[in-house]
């Protein structure tokens, strides 16, 4: 999994923006639990992960369609090529076939 630097950043700052939001919101209640704080904390770095993730699996399954779209692409031209031959030889074989014609009238 290639994390970019700018992704690594924005989730040690969503953890950190939200232990100082748990920490802020308790003691404004004047109560001090070291345990819902560090359940926020934990709960906001698996999102963080998680949405590191998904934009991991959308680059994977982005890549994925590039190559199929190019693997077809190629695919195309190969088959261009192939009827572009028969039909050369097809148009070949009939005007032959019409010069004979022609002189044997």
């Amino acid at each position: 999994m290639v994390v970019e630097v700018r992704d690594a950043i924005f989730a040690v700052v969503m953890v950190c923006a939200a232990f100082v939001l748990s920490l802020r919101i308790l003691s404004t209640y004047n109560k001090d639990d070291p345990v819902t704080v560090l359940a926020v904390v934990v709960l906001t770095a698996m999102i963080a992960l998680l949405f590191l993730s998904v934009e991991e699996r959308l680059r994977r399954i982005e890549n994925d369609i590039s190559e199929k779209e190019r693997s077809i692409r190629v695919s195309m031209q190969s088959v261009e090529d192939e009827v572009r031959e028969r039909v050369d030889a097809a148009m070949s074989k009939f005007e032959e076939i019409a010069r004979k014609w022609g002189r044997h009238r």
